[in-house]
């Protein structure tokens, strides 16, 4: 026998995040003529981040629209859109800009579907980075994962990988609620690889589920965006000492997928929440909260521990940014603190 393996592997290519959102913004204008892209910088500049980049010179001004700056404004256009029957995408050049447009994306989008019986459906995404950049200092650096999560009547969806990135803005935008997509700018230029299957035009992610990036026996770690590699390389330094962690990916923050966290905490009887957001009334409290409320709660072994940002406003030197954002260190003695080690 020769020594090739019988059937040759799937193609595996590295994408950058930037790459997999311009590569699912591009398909789904394609496929459905009722999606279009708003907001600053969209179209003739290809995108204050360049996630847009050549859908302008493709799709011209009808379908990618540059807005002025005027968050509430261009939001309430694109949600009376939505109610109209058309499909918007509509870019915040951070979400701290969003805070602008919330009365919209709460009172006009999230709460319609409900307050009309059903009759009005808001398929709409309010998509864009999210969270701490580098240097940019308070007033643009927080994360609004539980701002947005705490809504009913949004789905609230949050990638790390490149392959989450495409797979779910396909799903937000095919959805019929209004999606809040929560992407990291530290992430647009990371390279991931990403399978041959999620390269095609009809792969999605499900809104709703969570994903397990590594299997492991004594403790659980749940993040969600960026701190989800963090967790990775935190559970890489702690196998060196024996020590196996089982990392889950959130993906979605509304709906969250809490029986995914359970299975695992009934398995590894240890529980650590990581996020970039501050502590209070964070998604790592819901969850904590959520396992204490379920089944789960009977097999933990020790409490459950979060690892946070700091509860401060972002401060602009980098050592105390640095500070302020939980690291790999900060994770990894979360992790021993719980295991008692």
């Amino acid at each position: 026998r020769s020594g090739f393996p019988l059937s040759p592997p799937a193609a595996v290519s590295q994408v950058t995040v930037r790459d997999a959102l311009n590569q699912a913004l591009d398909e789904e204008l394609e496929r459905d003529e009722r999606v279009f892209l708003l907001g600053e910088e969209v179209a003739q500049y290809d995108g204050a981040y360049k996630i847009s980049r050549g859908l302008w010179k493709k799709y011209g001004d009808k379908r990618v629209i540059d807005t002025p700056i005027s968050e509430m404004g261009f939001t309430g256009i694109a949600v009376g859109a939505a109610m109209a029957g058309l499909r918007p995408v509509c870019e915040f050049m951070t979400f701290n800009f969003s805070m602008q447009a919330i009365d919209q994306v709460i009172n006009s989008a999230a709460k319609s579907c409900y307050m009309s019986a059903g009759s009005i459906s808001v398929p709409i995404v309010f998509r864009g980075p999210n969270g701490a950049s580098a240097g940019v200092a308070a007033q643009h650096s927080q994360c609004f994962a539980a701002w947005y999560g705490h809504c009913p009547g949004l789905k609230v969806v949050s990638p790390w990988s490149s392959e989450d990135a495409k797979g779910l803005l396909k799903a937000s935008i095919r959805d019929d609620n209004p999606v809040v997509m929560l992407e990291s700018e530290l992430l647009y230029g990371v390279p991931f690889e990403m399978s041959e299957q999620a390269q095609s035009k009809e792969f999605v992610i499900p809104i709703g589920k969570a994903k397990i990036e590594k299997q492991g026996t004594h403790v659980t770690l749940v993040a969600h965006s960026r701190p989800v590699g963090h967790c990775l390389e935190a559970a890489a330094v702690l196998s060196k000492e024996g020590v196996e962690c089982e990392v889950i990916n959130l993906r979605t923050i509304r709906p969250m997928d809490i029986e995914t966290v359970e299975a695992s905490v009934v398995k590894t009887n240890h529980l650590v929440t990581v996020e970039g957001g501050w502590p209070q009334f964070g998604v790592g409290a819901e969850i904590c909260a959520r396992i204490m409320e379920g089944p789960a709660f009977n097999y933990l072994d020790a409490p459950a521990v979060r690892v946070t940002g700091a509860d401060v406003p972002m401060p602009y030197a980098k050592i105390l940014e640095d500070n302020s954002i939980p690291q790999v260190k900060d994770i990894v003695f979360a992790v021993k603190k719980t295991l008692n080690i």
